[in-house]
């Protein structure tokens, strides 16, 4: 604090320019059983949630923010293996040699260590449970017959804090197995197109399990606020943050 009053008398006294400095991400607070949970909105795909003393990353992305300036990593989350939800390098920054990583075989494939999740697997993972559940296009094809996410390759997580429980859909669709999902509080879903869902798709998948808060994440240059419309009576709490 002292140096940057230093530096702050400095810049007034030699009329320098202002460094700029990154702001911290958003974030909200959520009160669990276990204690406050904080979900930091890091950008796109990449979350993090503060609980308990650990901190839980999900997809790790350099291009939306500084991971060299973020807490070191108890448990890293990675949902599929493209390049914009697997980061080496990144992980590299807040993974150190007894972080847990939570991953799917391609990702293993490029990264070289964590621990494989198949779709419908749970763990315990850093002290937090964990359950891989599908994600996959049925609507929006790379080519003919070929889909942007094949069924069984990538997985979306609900993590369990406390009595809170988070869902994190990954790169999916509005796909027939989330209407297995039970109890969901707070659920991330995708709106990046054409790779993932359209809001009506959005909306669609929120109404299958009922969240009580939902964020659109992912999102690209897809509207939120077309989702706020979309579900307005619908008494899911939709929130928009800056997850492009």
């Amino acid at each position: 604090m002292l140096a940057e009053c230093v530096l702050l008398a400095c810049v007034a006294f030699f009329g320098l320019p202002v460094p700029a400095v990154a702001a911290p991400p958003a974030s909200d607070e959520f009160t669990t059983s276990g204690g406050p949970l904080r979900i930091f909105f890091i950008g796109h795909g990449s979350l993090r949630f503060e609980y308990d003393g650990k901190e839980i990353y999900v997809d790790p992305f350099g291009q939306v923010g500084d991971y060299g300036t973020m807490p070191p990593a108890d448990l890293v989350l990675l949902t599929h293996e493209h390049g914009d939800h697997l980061d080496p390098e990144s992980i590299a920054k807040i993974a150190g040699p007894e972080t847990a990583i939570v991953l799917t075989g391609p990702c293993l494939e490029k990264l070289g260590r964590g621990t494989v999740m198949e779709n419908g697997q749970q763990t315990t993972a850093a002290g937090i449970p964990v359950a891989a559940v599908p994600a996959y296009n049925i609507k929006h094809m790379r080519s003919p017959g070929t889909p942007f996410h094949p069924k069984g390759r990538g997985n979306g997580y609900v993590l369990t804090f406390g009595d809170l429980r988070v869902y994190v859909a990954g790169d999916t669709e509005n796909i027939p197995e989330m209407a297995n999902l039970k109890n969901i509080d707070i659920a991330f879903l995708p709106m990046n197109l054409p790779y993932t869902m359209t809001p009506e798709m959005a909306a669609d998948a929120a109404q299958m399990f009922k969240p009580k808060v939902l964020y659109p994440y992912h999102y690209g240059e897809t509207d939120p606020a077309r989702l706020v419309t979309l579900l307005k009576d619908s008494g899911i709490d939709v929130r928009v943050r800056e997850l492009r």
